[in-house]
């Protein structure tokens, strides 16, 4: 039987970044040349037996990681891009897998090239004259790009979050982050006060001055300290990392830098070893965690869908937030569902259903086509800037796993996880979704054969054929 074969360019130049090794200390350590050390760092070529077990022996990664992560994505972006009309049939799984191992680089050009034409459509529907002055045609926005960056990292960047538990416990005690982050700015002669700024501004800098707005809430406040330590003291180890990400644009790298300096702000407010600790004993109940670490909801179920270190893995969850529209904000998965990568979340999901119910946890048990059964949990997360007037920014998150875990969080308390029929069907997309009874279906799904009856009329003006 043929041996997989493993591209992990990306897993490669972490374990380097992670190890402080140059490209040719790095290649000697693993018995290569730094030529084929470039290329398989490139997914330019494939890692050999022989590295593999080095990787293992000298820096003691995890193998089983190596070939799921990036592969996995893949296959469900690239399903989902070629469930459009402009394709005539989507290609078998089995290709879909091939193309994400064996040709990696092949498969991002392809879902480059589909976003272009995306963006192409879109704007010619608008009739956006802009764009035929503008002669940009590039394959994604910076935005997108950053977006895809933290995606095929599993949202965990090993370097910056173990330097920001460094900064949070520098002798393995958490100390107070406000107190903290105000000595770290006070070292590079930077002065931080509170004082009372417009509703809509977080903070003002004024020469060596930091005014931090005393009517944000202190979450807030706090992860925007922890913010600018980063830009300030980890410097150095943020633009190493872009270094590594290798972004197209100018543009890219700077809204990356923004990102990875919100990581570093969540990692050392809630670092990870005592995170990961504190959700264990709290079974991940969002607001005794909220309460221990004073961050807020969101940043909370942000964090637990980070905690994906080597060694010490949490529990896995998908993290998403949309706003009124539907439209996904933020999204992450740690778990084998994905997020609509081109659309907004399917319609079914509790998290639509929180803005209805304000200061609620909503439940909801469900089912992908695929077979696989979650435990979601969802929230508004209404946002106020602390003025009558200001406009209140109105979001939801949504946080989830797979039942197997359910026993290990306290939302499923009270739930009878044995009845299928509590289980609620739910998609990713409804161009690849194969359910032929959804009340909630926007278009038919492209590699299914409709019929048009004449004899009923039902919800749908069609009938998706099972083959």
């Amino acid at each position: 039987m043929a041996t997989q074969k493993i591209y992990a360019g990306t897993s490669l130049r972490e374990t380097r970044a992670r190890s402080g090794l140059t490209q040719k200390r790095f290649a000697d350590r693993l018995g290569v040349s730094l030529p084929y050390l470039s290329q398989m760092e490139n997914n330019h070529r494939p890692i050999s037996v022989g590295v593999l077990l080095r990787l293992a022996q000298e820096f003691g990664v995890d193998l089983s990681t190596l070939a799921a992560g990036d592969a996995e994505r893949m296959v469900i972006d690239m399903q989902e891009a070629l469930a459009d009309p402009l394709f005539d049939a989507v290609p078998p799984l089995a290709d879909l897998r091939l193309a994400a191992t064996n040709a990696p680089v092949l498969a991002r050009a392809f879902l480059d090239l589909y976003r272009a034409h995306r963006q192409g459509q879109e704007r010619l529907a608008a009739l956006d004259e802009a764009i035929g002055a503008s002669g940009q045609n590039a394959l994604s926005t910076p935005w997108e790009e950053v977006r895809d960056f933290f995606h095929y990292c599993d949202n965990y960047i090993d370097a910056v979050d173990r330097a920001a538990e460094r900064f949070a416990c520098p002798a393995g005690q958490r100390l107070d982050p406000w107190d903290a982050g105000v000595a770290a700015l006070a070292q590079r002669g930077i002065r931080v006060t509170r004082a009372e700024l417009p509703a809509n501004a977080v903070f003002r800098r004024t020469g060596s001055d930091i005014h931090v707005n005393a009517a944000a809430e202190k979450p807030t406040q706090l992860f925007q300290l922890l913010h600018l330590v980063a830009l300030e003291r980890q410097a150095d180890l943020l633009e190493a990392t872009l270094d590594l990400a290798r972004f197209r644009s100018q543009t890219a790298r700077d809204v990356a830098r923004v990102g990875l300096a919100n990581y570093f702000a969540g990692a050392a407010l809630m670092p990870y070893r005592a995170f990961l600790s504190a959700a264990q004993a709290e079974r991940h109940d969002l607001e005794r965690l909220s309460h221990l670490f004073g961050a807020s909801l969101e940043q909370v179920a942000h964090r637990l869908s980070t905690l994906q270190r080597p060694g010490a893995k949490g529990v896995p969850f998908f993290f998403v937030r949309v706003d009124q529209a539907g439209t996904i904000t933020k999204r992450h998965s740690a778990t084998r569902l994905q997020f609509a990568r081109f659309g907004g979340a399917c319609p079914l999901w509790n998290v639509h259903q929180a803005f209805e119910q304000p200061g609620r946890f909503l439940r909801q048990l469900a089912e992908t086509p695929d077979g696989v059964r979650y435990l979601l949990m969802s929230r508004d997360v209404s946002k106020h800037a602390g003025a009558f007037n200001a406009p209140v920014r109105r979001f939801a998150i949504g946080l989830g796993c797979e039942v197997a875990h359910a026993g290990s969080v306290v939302y499923a308390d009270g739930l009878d996880l044995t009845k299928p029929r509590a289980f609620e069907p739910i998609g990713i997309s409804c161009r690849i979704c194969p359910r032929p009874d959804c009340h909630q279906r926007s278009v038919p799904p492209i590699d299914r054969p409709l019929r048009i009856p004449g004899d009923r009329n039902g919800p749908l003006p069609y009938e998706i054929s099972e083959t």
